[in-house]
């Protein structure tokens, strides 16, 4: 009996491949778990095909991800924050905060998520922050913290 793998199997092999396995390991194992599909014409095709698409869906995404990347490096949001005596901040400055700022002042939506800080935001100032956006892009947006 021939079955295309939908999903990982450890001792037979990965999603994708056609393979060749006995009647009752592929009826009552393989397809009865979900781990395949029996191998047609046409489950082949639409596989493929659905693999495809996949690919053609990576592509348009990563192209959208660069695009926003660019507007971003370009971008600079200004948080302003009360201040202390001493002239400190009361408390950080949020992710949540960057990312309402960044949707406010420039209609850029990101999920807080997304922004990585190594550092909190604890001072007046010029920051720069790393923002993930999925699939290895980074961008850095600048953010300029004034106290009031």
């Amino acid at each position: 009996m021939k079955v295309l793998l939908i999903k990982d199997v450890k001792s037979l092999g990965k999603s994708g491949e056609v393979k060749d396995v006995k009647d009752g390991y592929g009826k009552n194992f393989l397809i009865g778990k979900g781990f395949a599909k029996h191998a047609t014409a046409e489950i082949i095709e639409k596989h493929k095909a659905d693999e495809a698409q996949k690919i053609a869906d990576e592509k348009t995404e990563i192209e959208v991800l660069k695009a926003m990347r660019v507007k971003l490096d370009k971008a600079e949001i200004i948080i302003t924050k009360k201040l202390g005596q001493n002239g400190h901040l009361f408390g950080a400055i949020t992710k949540d905060e960057v990312a309402h700022a960044l949707q406010e002042q420039h209609g850029i939506e990101i999920d807080k998520k997304h922004i990585t800080d190594k550092v909190a935001i604890k001072t007046v100032g010029e920051h720069d922050l790393d923002l993930k956006l999925g699939h290895g892009i980074h961008a850095t947006l600048h953010v300029d913290v004034q106290g009031k």
